[in-house]
């Protein structure tokens, strides 16, 4: 028996608008493109080699990221993101699955602005300037393509090997 998620089209247009919202990424060997701005970062400056981890580990949370929601699956989060940020990437992986949905984000160019770095080094506030474009399937059939353009606050926090991102929210404007 199908799921009652399949029984009308409210819930796949439901879906669509809880996708659209999130952080997208590429798929495959299609890496995301990510540029950080520390220049203006306050009120401590971001040493190099912890902006090329922060560019590093972000990149690959996206990366992972996507797919994750390609795959219905959050084995490849692989510890990339924590708190709330985690609960709600779970959730939505969940929700597409148990939709019959996958999403694709193609094409990914991230532009960050550090705008806190904490005195302590323990945490960082970034605004994402995010462009993708996403593809929403119902099994192996496209139902959806867009080109997104989505602003996100972020913060990420350092743990033992990596930084990690705690909180990823769309925002209408910084």
């Amino acid at each position: 028996m199908r799921s009652s998620c399949h029984d009308g089209r409210w819930a796949k247009m439901i879906a669509l608008g809880v996708l659209a919202l999130m952080p997208l990424n590429s798929v495959g060997a299609d890496t995301p493109q990510v540029v950080l701005d520390a220049s203006k970062t306050g009120p401590r400056t971001i040493e190099t080699l912890t902006e090329r981890a922060i560019l590093r580990d972000y990149r690959f949370a996206w990366l992972n990221l996507a797919r994750a929601l390609e795959a219905n699956s959050t084995s490849p989060l692989n510890g990339l993101f924590a708190g709330t940020a985690n609960d709600w990437l779970t959730r939505a992986v969940n929700n597409q699955g148990r939709c019959g949905l996958s999403s694709r984000y193609l094409n990914q160019s991230h532009r960050l602005e550090a705008v806190f770095y904490a005195p302590e080094g323990d945490v960082v506030e970034l605004h994402d300037n995010a462009e993708y474009d996403l593809q929403i399937l119902d099994g192996s059939r496209t139902i959806h393509t867009e080109h997104v353009l989505v602003r996100y606050s972020v913060l990420m926090t350092p743990a033992a090997d990596r930084w990690v991102i705690r909180q990823l929210q769309a925002v209408p404007q910084f």
